[in-house]
């Protein structure tokens, strides 16, 4: 293997989910395509179509439980300083979203948060860079 090629997340509302991660986290939208409804995002520094994905399944769509296998969270770096770090967190303070943790782990510092669909994603910085 050479690298991830890219990541595809399973909404529920995929205008719902547009919002959050463009409107929201500021990740480019390169394309959409209607059969089956998804849209695809380009990561900053990205080399490839698309780094990741929505794929739209419905509002009757099951969610996983904290006991079931698959996906535990998305993490994107978003930078590399602690003032990167506190624009995030001003984001989500004004933008009324829920923070689930805060964590520092040697290099990295990073925020938690769900998606419109409960998923776990993780923003962070590396503070070694």
């Amino acid at each position: 293997m050479q690298a991830l090629g890219h990541v595809v997340l399973k909404v529920r509302n995929l205008q719902r989910s547009e919002d959050f991660f463009s409107g929201m986290l500021g990740m480019p939208i390169i394309s959409r395509i209607s059969d089956p409804a998804m849209t695809f995002f380009a990561l900053e520094t990205s080399r490839n179509h698309h780094d990741f994905a929505l794929m739209e399944v419905g509002f009757d769509a099951l969610s996983p439980g904290d006991d079931t296998t698959g996906l535990a969270h998305l993490a994107f770096k978003i930078g590399g300083s602690a003032e990167e770090f506190g624009l995030a967190r001003r984001l989500f303070d004004a933008s009324g979203t829920r923070v689930l943790y805060e964590t520092e782990r040697g290099s990295s510092r990073s925020v938690h948060v769900l998606d419109p669909d409960r998923n776990e994603i993780e923003l962070y910085v590396d503070i070694s860079d």
